[in-house]
């Protein structure tokens, strides 16, 4: 059975930071891309950054470029990502999914139509 499990998200005040981890299971971490996304209420869900865990290339949305940063541990399958700086417009439920690859192939993106799976979420709150 396939799961991502996120955890790390909470409070936290603006110019402060978080760091999330994506715990993935029930599939071959290297097949796969690992993305984080947000949906703050009332806005659609977004792509904030994605990485590959066969080669490691990354995608950024510009909202989050030079203050977030994705990595890969895959001797634990898990996916982290580091939020630093945040301001309260980073304030949304954070969710963990991943895209399976094509002989490990890779474009670097994050949209959420490319995702076979999804984790259930974690919120994250930034207060002014």
């Amino acid at each position: 059975e396939v799961q991502l499990v996120e955890s790390g998200g909470g409070l936290v005040q603006a110019g402060g930071s978080l760091r999330l981890s994506c715990a993935a299971s029930g599939f071959t971490f290297d097949d796969y891309a690992i993305g984080w996304f947000r949906q703050a209420p009332g806005k659609e869900r977004e792509g904030v950054s994605c990485i590959s865990n066969s080669d490691r290339s990354t995608y950024y949305a510009d909202s989050v470029k030079g203050r977030f940063t994705i990595s890969s541990g895959n001797a634990k399958n898990t996916v982290y990502l580091q939020m630093n700086s945040l301001k309260p417009e980073d304030t949304a439920v954070y969710y963990c999914a991943a895209e399976r690859l094509l002989l490990r192939l890779w474009v670097p993106r994050c949209g959420a139509p490319y995702m076979h799976y999804w984790g259930k979420g974690t919120l994250v709150t930034v207060s002014s």
